[in-house]
């Protein structure tokens, strides 16, 4: 039985009661019965508002911030004392329609941004109508909502420069006001339930900063926490969450939402993945939109309907997120944008173009508008980084939305699909060190040429440290900008060094294209031989020299992806007795047309099996599982080593012939080398 029938059972059953009991012969069964459906009916109306509960609430439709004619609530203003400040505040209140002093209500404070004061929601928001509206729409719960000055100063007025500095940190201070002056003077003066459960705090920009602090700051105070477009006064999601299993525990509901072209949703996205990344219930909602109202109101329509009521943990995956921007955009630009399924938007303004395409491994045709605009949108794509081109009638060339990369042979366009499993690459709240660009002269090509050097944190400030090398190796196509940009060696390295996993290290990124070059084996084998020359005549010896660096081959590493893992082959196994540590990803001699020289190799391994396995701490090999081109040439060379004895070791991670497998390839051989 629904139970909108429950309740009219009831009210039969309630009837008949009264006319019975006048007439004072009510049933017996009957007004055990009666009792009976009571319990259900009560036991059904909780039910029914968990399983409402249980429903993503939908953002607004139109007229959602019109007044209607339905009961409205009262907006005041208040006047209290705070000894924070050493003046008299104001602050706004609304509370709701039937408000009665005997009874008691949950309380919701709303805070501005940085450009307003406690007039900026009533003003541009429309609070009051929207939750006049929910209210007689039975969508929320009665509550008082407190619209505070959130500018923690004697002259608290958004006039003159609103960004100097002591209004800047007025805001900040506003949290002691807010608990200390504030929240006693609503408590005792309005009838609210004072708990932390029954209290909610939410903001839009500076104010949703505000929030996150306040609220993820003071667990036994708020339960509910809502930033909508959060600014940049938030704190790093390490300060905001300091204790991850506390926060599981504390909050009823922790809602993030923001417009997907808002240039501020870096800060909202970066608490959100950090959130996931510790599995730490939340609601992220990401709508099309920027930095407006439009965005604010909706966010306290939706927020407003979950508080003070049974929420489901379950139902915020549900919640959409819109394209937001990709973080290898050029800065402000709205596109590409990434959906949450992964699928990512192209826009392209290009009027007299025929043709265009995106060329993200798979073609996409893109539509074209009235208005010149070319749109597409792909489908999901794997996570971490992907080389893409635009063509233009045929023609490739970068995007300009997006930041440019070396790599097939040419500067391409790049795009940072979000991977949840990337926290060893995020940055972080760490000690960093430095990426240095090094010009240096070649002996052996006779020109000038550079490459990138990575020192680790403190390199500069203690000067007697001396630390072990590794030398890594990029790609086909690509040059020393690779493993520096694409590769995110350094955020790797400072995660690794910072959680005392890896050795602290110097990292050399050397530019490996050298030699006669091309995709064949006379080509290929000028440039292993060069490259070696390279290395052991100019390349060491210059950093060596240039560097504090340890001695020794204990201290020496030499690593690369596809083609540089090829150079690590060659230079390092004729060289054991300089590197003690060998790392070989997505890589392997291309059989048939490298026979030759893999034999060559092959067979001075025979003869110097024991010497290598001697010299050799780390050979360390991994392909990115059977999709990966390089997977069969890896297969045949492992086979090839244990038949000869070679000790190695033998690694796979899922992803192909791509950057994300390179980079885990990265962070777990880091780990491996230089150990005592």
């Amino acid at each position: 039985m629904h139970p909108s029938d429950f309740k009219l059972y009831f009210i039969h059953l309630f009837t008949k009661y009264n006319s019975s009991n006048q007439q004072n012969r009510y049933p017996k069964n009957d007004m055990q019965h009666m009792k009976k459906m009571i319990n259900i009916f009560a036991v059904l109306i909780l039910f029914s508002k968990i399983v409402s509960a249980q429903d993503a609430v939908k953002p607004a439709s139109a007229g959602f911030d019109t007044v209607r004619a339905v009961p409205h609530g009262k907006v005041d203003t208040l006047i209290y004392d705070s000894k924070t400040v050493g003046a008299k505040r104001r602050t706004l209140i609304y509370t709701p329609p039937g408000f009665a002093k005997n009874k008691k209500y949950p309380v919701l404070y709303l805070l501005h941004g940085i450009g307003g004061d406690e007039k900026e929601w009533l003003n541009g928001g429309k609070p009051q109508v929207i939750l006049d509206n929910l209210y007689a729409d039975g969508k929320i719960e009665p509550m008082i909502v407190v619209l505070p000055n959130g500018r923690a100063m004697k002259d608290d007025r958004a006039t003159g420069n609103i960004m100097a500095p002591d209004k800047v940190q007025a805001f900040a201070i506003f949290e002691k006001d807010l608990l200390n002056d504030l929240i006693p003077f609503i408590e005792k003066k309005y009838p609210v339930i004072a708990d932390k459960d029954h209290r909610a705090i939410a903001g839009l920009s500076m104010g949703g900063g505000q929030s996150l602090n306040f609220g993820l700051g003071n667990l036994d105070v708020f339960s509910w926490i809502g930033g909508f477009s959060s600014a940049p006064n938030t704190k790093t999601p390490q300060e905001l969450v300091p204790d991850i299993n506390a926060a599981k525990q504390k909050i009823k509901l922790l809602y993030i939402s923001c417009g997907a072209s808002d240039g501020l949703i870096s800060f909202s996205k970066r608490t959100h993945d950090f959130l996931v990344k510790n599995d730490i219930p939340h609601i992220y909602f990401i709508e099309p939109g920027v930095h407006d109202f439009k965005v604010w109101k909706n966010g306290l329509y939706m927020f407003s309907q979950l508080l003070f009521k049974p929420v489901d943990p379950s139902t915020f995956t549900k919640y959409p997120v819109a394209g937001a921007p990709a973080a290898t955009n050029i800065r402000n630009s709205a596109y590409p944008q990434i959906m949450s399924d992964s699928r990512v938007k192209f826009s392209i303004k290009a009027p007299d173009a025929q043709r265009v395409q995106i060329d993200l491994g798979k073609k996409y045709d893109l539509v074209k508008d009235g208005n010149g605009m070319w749109t597409v949108t792909t489908d999901s794509i794997s996570e971490g980084f992907h080389y893409y081109s635009l063509l233009i009638d045929g023609m490739a060339v970068a995007d300009p939305s997006s930041e440019s990369f070396y790599g097939m042979g040419r500067m391409a366009s790049g795009i940072e699909i979000p991977f949840t499993g990337g926290a060893y690459y995020a940055l972080r709240n760490v000690p960093h060190g430095d990426i240095r660009i090094k010009k240096y002269y070649s002996t052996v090509t006779n020109s000038w040429r550079q490459l990138y050097i990575y020192t680790p944190p403190g390199y500069d400030s203690n000067l007697v440290a001396k630390f072990p090398v590794l030398y890594i190796l990029h790609g086909g196509g690509e040059d020393e900008t690779g493993w520096a940009a694409q590769g995110k060696t350094d955020l790797i390295i400072d995660n690794l060094v910072a959680a005392k996993k890896a050795t602290p290290m110097i990292v050399v990124m050397p530019d490996a294209n050298i030699g006669a070059g091309g995709f064949s084996s006379n080509g290929i084998e000028s440039s292993l031989k060069t490259f070696e020359s390279e290395m052991k005549k100019v390349i060491i010896p210059f950093v060596e020299k240039n560097y504090r660096t340890l001695a020794g081959p204990e201290a020496r590493a030499l690593a690369g992806l596809s083609l540089g893992g090829m150079h690590t082959l060659y230079t390092g196994i004729n060289n054991t007795d300089m590197f003690a540590h060998l790392g070989v990803f997505s890589s392997g001699w291309i059989i048939p047309m490298m026979s030759k020289l893999a034999d060559e190799q092959y067979e001075y391994m025979k003869n110097n099996t024991n010497k290598i396995n001697d010299n050799l701490k780390v050979f360390w090999i991994s392909e990115g599982g059977q999709e990966d081109i390089a997977w069969k040439n890896g297969q045949l060379m492992t086979g090839k080593l244990n038949e000869l004895k070679i000790k190695h070791t033998y690694s796979e991670y899922p992803g192909g012939h791509t950057w994300p497998v390179w980079r885990n390839n990265l962070f777990n051989f880091a780990q491996v080398i230089f150990k005592q």
